[in-house]
């Protein structure tokens, strides 16, 4: 269901985009916070136009289509946004399995946890070039983006600490 408010948030910003252009920004932005496929953001914008919260503006050649967020559809993002208590995710797939790794020898618990950390590291490689490449300027997308990217870099930063804390305790304990 957030992916109809990302979208609908985007469009709030960036009137006239198309479904491209809201996948680049997907890419560009918000992967760090919500992921959302070519095939999502597409399935999306038809389910948004069907429901009046957004229209197509203009279409353009090979079927390009421009669109705009309605008065509904601003209306639904304020609501969303204001009204509606967050959904906080408490599932965490790599953590459940931390939690199970006594099931293994120590030294595969060492590497599960050695590969969850270069993972992260990953992650923190592409949140550092992103923050890099991004044109910040002082629109709201790049004031309020900016927040949702140090929260990524400081919570990619901690996991990564808390992984190799992990092994160190592990290791500990096998000596």
């Amino acid at each position: 269901m957030s992916l109809r408010y990302a979208v609908l948030g985007l469009l709030a910003e960036l009137d006239g985009a198309s479904g491209y252009d809201l996948l680049k920004t997907f890419e560009i932005s918000l992967a760090n916070v919500w992921v959302g496929t070519q095939s999502q953001i597409y399935g999306e914008l038809g389910k948004l136009t069907a429901d009046g919260l957004i229209e197509v503006l203009e279409e353009g050649p090979r079927g390009r289509k421009a669109y705009g967020i309605t008065e509904a559809g601003r209306a639904a993002l304020r609501h969303w946004l204001l009204e509606t208590e967050p959904r906080n995710a408490r599932r965490d797939e790599p953590l459940l399995r931390v939690f199970f790794l006594g099931q293994v020898k120590p030294e595969e618990a060492v590497a599960y946890l050695r590969g969850q950390a270069e993972q992260v590291a990953g992650w923190q490689d592409e949140l550092a070039g992103l923050a890099r490449t991004v044109p910040w300027d002082d629109d709201n997308l790049s004031i309020y983006g900016r927040l949702a990217l140090e929260y990524g870099q400081r919570s990619t930063e901690m996991r990564r600490e808390w992984l190799e804390w992990a092994i160190r305790e592990i290791e500990q304990r096998q000596r």
